[in-house]
């Protein structure tokens, strides 16, 4: 698959299709603060950073190029987690205290996305969660001043189920020891019905040498019948695809995953055939926002969007639709009114806000690597667009 970059006259036409007319007027201030607070530094900084870039190109999108809602300026003040819960809990704190920020977005990392759902709730201001994905945000941790357009364990599981679930696979695990991880795998466990799980292996975030891990996993697998995989989990640094190189093939093992960013994703390139389902990629949807997005992204970074930056914009969209909604009025009750059942338009199409748990119901993505000389990337090829509605995702919190 080779992704047609859109001529600039389309770009253009998008951008126009695109350009929200301004309505109202100022009320009480002729401003809306926006902190987003996301991993700049630390291990998961190539996803903040994506984040980042997705998040000020949507604000861009969402307004016409005006970043104003309403009559009003929309200002983003951006603050560094680290990547570090305690971090990001007082960073959160001090925009809704001391710079008066009326929404928030982030951050990048589940643990740290845990340490900042009470401070929501303590100042009763919105945040808006992504791309962090532990089931339990929207689940047994979760307030209702949270939201998420990131997609969670859940979805990720659920789809990821699709291509594995068969009778007679035996499936391992391979994820981080922390709430991603965790809570990806467990997600995956109840998803799968038909197959197996006979090992989970967890891991430190820091790991480099995966030998001992990876040899736990084979001695589960080896002398099993069937079909035999491990199903990685995995984010930011070390690369656990590393275990290929244990000659997995000569004890018919085989390797899964989900989608990643392009970095990544070179891995999955020794891999050709290798299913599993994503988040985004920028090939796959066919809709304007994303032609938008892609045509933009090349325009100004001379590559194409990758996996966050989609996240990123999918939450400003849904930010600007909110208060285009509440008229710029600001107040947290009057946008939780408006943001219950909202559905909004983003690179990966519609998505909408479950009332139950504000999570953002969304479509996923069944896909098969290929092996293209022209990325240097593994490039997942569309099986089939999984849709919001085929996929039966837990309400898990205590509402």
């Amino acid at each position: 698959m080779k992704f047609q970059l859109p001529s600039a006259s389309l770009a253009l036409a998008c951008v126009g299709m695109f350009a929200l007319p301004q309505t109202g007027f100022a009320q009480n201030k002729g401003e809306i603060k926006i902190a987003h607070v996301y991993s700049k530094t630390g291990p998961l900084e190539a996803y903040g950073k994506q984040t980042a870039t997705g998040f000020l190109m949507g604000l861009d999108y969402a307004t016409g190029g005006t970043m104003m809602v309403a009559g009003k300026k929309l200002t983003v003040i951006e603050k560094d987690d680290q990547g570090k819960p305690d971090v990001g809990k007082s960073l959160l704190a001090a925009a809704y205290g001391d710079d008066k920020a009326d929404i928030a977005v982030g951050p990048t990392s589940s643990g740290v996305a845990l340490a900042m759902l009470p401070v929501a709730e303590e100042y009763k201001k919105i945040l808006v969660v992504e791309p962090a994905v532990a089931d339990s945000i929207t689940g047994d941790k979760w307030n209702k001043y949270i939201f998420r357009t990131g997609r969670n364990s859940s979805q990720d599981a659920i789809s990821n189920a699709v291509a594995q679930d068969k009778p007679g696979v035996n499936i391992a695990t391979l994820a981080q020891d922390y709430a991603f991880g965790r809570d990806g795998v467990k997600a995956f466990r109840d998803s799968i019905k038909k197959a197996k799980i006979v090992h989970e292996e967890y891991l430190p975030t820091t790991t480099t040498d995966f030998t001992a891990g990876a040899q736990r996993i084979i001695d589960k697998l080896k002398d099993l019948p069937g079909r035999k995989v491990i199903w990685i989990i995995w984010a930011g640094a070390g690369n656990p695809f590393k275990i290929a190189d244990l000659d997995l093939k000569r004890y018919g093992i085989e390797i899964v995953t989900g989608g990643n960013i392009m970095p990544a994703m070179v891995a999955y390139k020794q891999f050709p055939g290798m299913e599993g389902a994503t988040y985004y990629y920028f090939g796959i949807p066919k809709n304007p926002v994303n032609e938008w997005l892609v045509a933009n992204h090349y325009s100004k970074y001379k590559t194409p969007p990758d996996f966050f930056t989609a996240g990123g914009m999918a939450a400003a969209i849904a930010v600007v639709e909110a208060l285009k909604k509440t008229k710029g009025d600001v107040g947290t009750e009057k946008l939780i009114a408006n943001m219950e059942g909202m559905s909004f338009e983003t690179p990966k199409g519609k998505m909408t806000f479950r009332k139950e748990d504000h999570q953002a119901m969304q479509s996923m993505y069944h896909f098969k690597i290929k092996a293209d000389p022209a990325f240097a990337w593994g490039v997942p090829e569309l099986v089939r667009e999984i849709k919001a509605e085929e996929m039966d995702v837990p309400v898990r919190n205590k509402r």
